[in-house]
């Protein structure tokens, strides 16, 4: 059988491609501290699950495509709370952040164009330009400069003929990198000199650490035909599995087109919008209790991190990911053996590893994403295990 070319340069997902050998640890009895997958151990808030319960429509209906009313609404509440003024035209609902993504590169890319990207980028990115026939033209970072990117030279000379549009995250997946407002005015202003789209996934935009205020591409005037963004209730208020997000754009024609991709899969769960449109009423000591905990595990991991000899990060300012060159031959190799061969008193460790957060060959071999949504205890106890493994590892050779 014949499969699609753009399928099959397609990777697996390095979220995932481990967990096959993880099920099997765990099925020896081994007990694996997982760092590896940013799923949040916070609280869903209550008001999502009081609408499930409290829902009695006697027929589950389709909505329109868009979006649910009360939802587009709700976010447009959000938006105004930040200085960001939205019409209902400039909101898509979507199938969380994911196909947001997704059908903004159906609707921008044709084959044989470019998305501009600094790596290590969010590795789902890969997918969804590869499936639109385009490929990334990476910014290419290191962990010694803290992976920051955004300087006029470095991204104007990845600007070229098949250049479409910039896609950043912001705060940053994987690094945890928070660009300054000059920073982003700068992306901003690059974008429109060269008429690309700027596309700014903001789904970690509350999870700041350093006393920033809460920033958005959309807060800037006279960007309207470039901005998009990519929101998204899973992170923001610990709702991964309610698959909700928000395409957003103040240019009319590309939200003509997205709604096209819209109409096609007639739209997003009525219920869980109709949820979703809840949790925006939680007030501001939800998000700042948050901001507080995921500081402290932070600095956690950061301090028991500069504890390992030869590691490479720098201290991420947002997000709530880590990312480190550690001081290993192959990240993939390690942790195959972590899976498979190491234990220390019946238990080990798991990370994401970086290669597939990256296009350029041969970069983020030795580099990892480590996710602090775990408590205290199991984060202190997840990187003594890293520590003795590394020593262990490397003492093989």
């Amino acid at each position: 059988m014949k499969f699609s070319s753009k399928i099959e340069k397609c990777n697996q997902s390095p979220l995932l491609v481990f967990t096959g050998e993880a099920n099997a640890a765990e099925a020896r009895g081994k007990k694996i501290y997982h760092l590896n997958i940013g799923q949040p151990d916070i609280l869903t808030p209550k008001a999502y699950y009081d609408v499930l319960r409290d829902f009695n429509e006697p027929v589950l209906k389709y909505c329109d495509p868009p979006g649910l009313p009360e939802l587009i609404h709700a976010v447009e509440g959000y938006f105004r709370n930040i200085g960001v003024e939205l019409e209902d035209e400039n909101i898509l609902t979507t199938f969380g952040g994911s196909e947001a993504i997704q059908m903004l590169m159906a609707a921008i890319l044709d084959d044989g164009d470019e998305v501009i990207s600094p790596e290590p980028y969010y590795a789902n990115y890969h997918t969804a330009v590869t499936l639109a026939g385009a490929s990334i033209h990476p910014i290419t970072t290191s962990p010694d400069e803290g992976y920051r990117y955004a300087v006029r030279e470095r991204v104007e000379a990845c600007i070229n003929e098949h250049s479409r549009a910039i896609l950043l995250t912001n705060p940053g997946n994987p690094t945890g990198c928070v660009l300054s407002k000059d920073e982003l005015k700068l992306m901003l202003d690059i974008a429109k000199e060269h008429n690309l789209f700027l596309i700014c996934d903001e789904v970690y935009r509350e999870f700041t650490y350093e006393g920033e205020p809460l920033m958005s591409a959309l807060q800037f005037e006279g960007y309207e035909d470039n901005v998009v963004v990519i929101d998204s209730v899973s992170k923001r208020f610990s709702a991964c599995g309610a698959r909700v997000g928000v395409l957003i754009s103040k240019n009319r024609e590309l939200m003509a087109h997205a709604l096209k991709w819209c109409q096609c899969r007639i739209c997003v769960s009525t219920i869980d919008q109709a949820a979703a449109a809840k949790l925006y009423s939680v007030g501001p000591e939800y998000f700042e209790d948050i901001r507080r905990e995921y500081k402290h595990r932070r600095d956690i991991m950061v301090e028991k991190l500069s504890q390992i000899p030869g590691i490479v990060f720098k201290k991420p300012k947002g997000a709530f990911y880590v990312m480190a060159a550690l001081p290993v031959d192959d990240a993939e190799k390690f942790q195959h053996w972590l899976l498979n061969e190491f234990e220390y008193q019946g238990e080990t460790v798991m990370f994401t590893c970086g290669k597939d957060f990256y296009i350029t060959p041969g970069k983020g071999l030795n580099e990892v994403r480590m996710a602090y949504v775990l408590k205290e205890e199991d984060i202190i106890r997840g990187l003594d295990l890293l520590t003795i493994a590394i020593e262990q590892y490397n003492n093989l050779k």
